[in-house]
């Protein structure tokens, strides 16, 4: 019977590889440097905010069908119109909407790769034509150069993961603009980690661009990954289309108070943000004179390469020792690891880590 059950999935389905989220384990005195999570809490408003929408009367009613107060926060927050605003239920669920938007089996979808593995697991599930392009970097590592020939082929989709994990480069807006012209494809930027570059984001050339829409989320600059709110900006247009594929009452009333707090308290989130990106500038500065070396980032995150290219001995070591990073196991990513920079406490136990790796 479960094989008859099962024989009713899709062939595509059945032959895709599950997407491998980063551990989680829970209990435990551990220091978790893998799944670049923020190590500053977020907002103070945002209990106060989660407290008052937790009466007994409002948690039996269904939330906003649109999350329009958060689209309102959103927009405000970034100077952009409320019409161009999409809220999902994380990033991952927005990118989930624009594939089954624009993808039928057969059809193209591309990136630089390596990059955010989901974006495979969507476009599998959807029967798309992958063609991924290696990332070209620079020699101090911290730029990405888009390959023209991402607009080659015909693609429908093109996600560009601006800056990129694991490695942390950022591509251009001269180059993401060139992209967007040179192509009828709609071009994605996922700028889940912007707010720790200093880069602009894509957001300065969105109304030049129809076919550009821009993903961020509350999950890393604003301490918020337990609530899973991403945001789309795009054209007005664009987003009619998109909302037809949301998921509906796609965001908890909780989250969504949660997310208001977090979008009026701009302060709090650039705060953090510099902590972070002071303690990786630290961090990498003190690798560097310990002789190891560590890429460049403009994320949260930077990528460590290791001896012998034996990225897992170093995860092992550091797993030993109570610390989690994140290794690959695939052919182009296992001789590093990718390291989510923490407090300057988290980081001082890393290095002294580092320091006994023999």
């Amino acid at each position: 019977m479960a094989e008859r059950v099962i024989a009713g999935v899709l062939p595509r389905v059945r032959a895709m590889k599950a997407y491998t989220p980063g551990e989680q384990p829970y209990g435990g005195d551990l220091v978790k440097l893998n799944t670049n999570e923020n190590p500053y809490p977020p907002s103070p408003a945002v209990a106060e905010a989660v407290r008052a929408a937790s009466n007994r009367d409002s948690l039996r009613l269904y939330p906003q069908p649109a999350s329009d107060d958060v689209r309102a926060a959103a927009a405000a927050a970034w100077q952009r119109p409320i019409e161009g605003v999409l809220i999902g239920n994380g990033s991952d669920e927005l990118l989930s909407v624009l594939t089954r938007a624009c993808l039928e089996p057969g059809q193209t979808v591309a990136w630089l790769s390596p990059t955010y593995s989901l974006y495979r697991t969507m476009a599998e599930a959807a029967g798309a034509h992958v063609v991924e392009l290696p990332v070209q970097r620079e020699a101090d590592h911290s730029r990405a150069m888009l390959d023209q020939a991402l607009a080659k082929g015909d693609p429908r989709l093109i996600f560009v993961c601006r800056p990129n994990s694991p490695w942390g480069e950022t591509v251009g807006l001269d180059e993401l603009g060139r992209l967007c012209h040179s192509t009828d494809a709609l071009v994605v930027a996922d700028e889940a980690y912007i707010d720790f570059s200093h880069a602009d984001s894509a957001l300065e050339i969105l109304d030049q661009h129809e076919n550009l829409v821009v993903l961020r989320t509350l999950s890393k600059a604003f301490s918020l990954a337990a609530v899973r709110i991403g945001i789309a900006f795009a054209s007005p247009d664009l987003v009619v289309e998109l909302d037809k594929l949301r998921d509906s009452y796609n965001v908890s009333r909780l989250n969504a108070a949660a997310a208001v707090a977090a979008l009026q308290d701009m302060d709090c989130q650039r705060l953090n943000c510099d902590r972070v990106m002071a303690s990786r500038q630290r961090v990498i500065e003190r690798l560097r004179a310990a002789c190891w070396e560590p890429w460049a980032s403009d994320a949260n995150f930077f990528w460590l390469p290791c001896p012998d290219n034996d990225g897992r001995a170093v995860y092992s070591r550091l797993a030993d020792a109570g610390v989690l990073v994140r290794w690959f196991d695939s052919p182009l990513l296992s001789g590093g690891v990718r390291i989510t920079v923490g407090t300057d406490e988290q980081m001082d136990l890393l290095v002294q880590c580092l320091g006994n790796f023999t």
